[in-house]
Parts: C-alpha cells; sequence; structure tokens
C-alpha cells in the first residue's frame, strides 16, 4: 500500500515478455498482460506504477502461475476516468477483471496501493480470492510511519512535476496531458478514510504479509494484522501452524521491497503452494 511520494519504485525496469490484452470493465479499458502457466495469479502494483515498474517478480511467479498483471484505473497503459480512485473502486474493478477474463477465483499478489486493493478485493469480493500475498500492507491509519501521516497534507500536483511518475504516465498513458487530474485524485486517495480492523478479522482467505523493517508500515501494525488474522502464537505445541504468515525484509525500506525479487519469491512461492519449514515435531 503506498502513501503516494514513494511509489516511484523501479519505473525503468524493462517489461516482462508476455501476452497483452485489454479487458473493458467498469468504464476503463484495462490493460494486462498474461504470462506462465498454472493456477492463476492476480499482480497489482502500487500507486504511480505499472507493469514494467513491478520488475522481475512477475516472469519469476510465472515459471509456476499463470500471472494476470493489471494497470488499474489511470495506471500505464490504462485509461483514467472521471472517478474518484478508492481502494473499493479498484478493488471492484478487479472482481470485475476476474469475471471478463473467466477466472472465478486467484491468488493475489500486491504491492502497496495493490495491496490494499487485494485486501479489499478479498473483503468485499471473498468468493474470488483464494490467498493473498501482501507487501507494504496496512488495514489502518494508525500503522503508517509519523513521517508519513505528516507528508500527507502536504501533498501537492505541483510536488510530482518532472518526477519519474509523471514521465512514465506520459510515456504509457492513453491521455499523456492528463496527469494533473491523475495526481488529484492519487493525493485525494491518501486522505480516504482506512479503518479496516473488523474486516481483517473476520478475513478467511490466507495472508502471507511482508514488510521491510525501514517500510511505510511501522513493524507494530504488521505484527498487529498477523495476530488479527489468527497468527503470531507459539508454535511445536501439537496445532497445525495458522494459515497466515509474516515475514519481515531486513534493511529494506518501502521503495526497496520490490528491488529484491529473489527475497520476495522465495517468500511467495511456498506460500501460495501451502509449504512450510519443518520443525523438530513434524
Amino acid at each position: 500500500m503506498i502513501r503516494s511520494t514513494l511509489a516511484a519504485v523501479l519505473l525503468t525496469t524493462p517489461a516482462t515478455l508476455a501476452r497483452a490484452e485489454i479487458a473493458e470493465v467498469n468504464g476503463l479499458r484495462m490493460y494486462y498482460e498474461v504470462s506462465g502457466e498454472g493456477e492463476p495469479l492476480i499482480v497489482l502494483h502500487g500507486a504511480y506504477m505499472n507493469i514494467p515498474a513491478m520488475g522481475p517478480i512477475i516472469p519469476m511467479l510465472a515459471e509456476t502461475h499463470q500471472v494476470y498483471a493489471v494497470e488499474m484505473q489511470g495506471h500505464g497503459r490504462t485509461n483514467d476516468i472521471d472517478r474518484p480512485i478508492t481502494y473499493e473502486a479498484l478493488a471492484d474493478d478487479v472482481a470485475a477483471f476476474l469475471e471478463a477474463v473467466d477466472l472465478g477465483r486467484a491468488d493475489v499478489f500486491g504491492y502497496s496501493m495493490g495491496a490494499g486493493v487485494g485486501l479489499q478485493l478479498a473483503i468485499r469480493h471473498p468468493e474470488k480470492v483464494d490467498q493473498l500475498a501482501l507487501a507494504s500492507i496496512s488495514y489502518d491509519e494508525s500503522g503508517w510511519q509519523p513521517e508519513m501521516v505528516a507528508m500527507i497534507p502536504q501533498m501537492t500536483p505541483e510536488m510530482f512535476a518532472g518526477t519519474p511518475m509523471e514521465a512514465s504516465f506520459r510515456e504509457m498513458s492513453p491521455n499523456p496531458e492528463g496527469f494533473r487530474a491523475f495526481a488529484e485524485r492519487m493525493i485525494a486517495l491518501e486522505h480516504e478514510p482506512m479503518n479496516w480492523d473488523e474486516d481483517v478479522r473476520n478475513l478467511q482467505a490466507p495472508v502471507l504479509l511482508m514488510v521491510g523493517d525501514a517500510d511505510v508500515v511501522t513493524l507494530e501494525h504488521a505484527v498487529a494484522m498477523l495476530r488479527r488474522l489468527g497468527g503470531g502464537d507459539m508454535g511445536d505445541m501439537g496445532q497445525p501452524l495458522p494459515a497466515s504468515r509474516l515475514a519481515v525484509l531486513p534493511a529494506t525500506s518501502h521503495t526497496a521491497v520490490m528491488s529484491q525479487p529473489e527475497l520476495l519469491h522465495m517468500l511467495i512461492e511456498p506460500f501460495l503452494q501451502g509449504e512450510t519449514p519443518k520443525g523438530m515435531f513434524d
């Protein structure tokens, strides 16, 4: 989940080789790419990002999954529309996308804003989600670092002028001159209330939480979320391990999460396969 100005990660990463498609979804011409074979996996990018910005993790995951990487409203090659950008609306778009491409259910990997969208997808459309791998996710405003909370009221479209986010938008967008309106919607997203505590407690889908130890999300918040998902108790007590997990990436800031694809893949793949490390009593 992103809070905007931290989103300019890997914008120059080469695009992955995949089949490019367009899906008509809720007034959007949603651009997406399909690669690999196997169980379906939806990949959701962070704010101001696009499919290439997600980097090598996509082809890595495509070695064992059929990956559907989508570009959400106003991002990449998907058009923007005159509609607020909210986590709920983006989640509904992804649910409609699953219908459009004839996928009943899928696993989801989301980063930053995409993690928030994935979480809302599981909350609003639980029948469409099998498992969630979520990097840099918060379920409440209390989970953001104080520096991030202080930055949000100061955000303006001018802050993004001349940045890699604007350059990427102008290069890919169907409306290259629409960046200011898009930035205004994205800034408004930062002010949207976020209080999903009860929804997280009631979540049925297994969740892999991934957070950097210097992320925009506090470590205390990540642990609290794991506990709300039923994790955090002692193992080796004769009971099955909880379905949800937490991984803390060392020496990792928010924008450095996606720059470690090998580590991400090492965490995500066993989770999606239902594998756990064996203990002495297993």
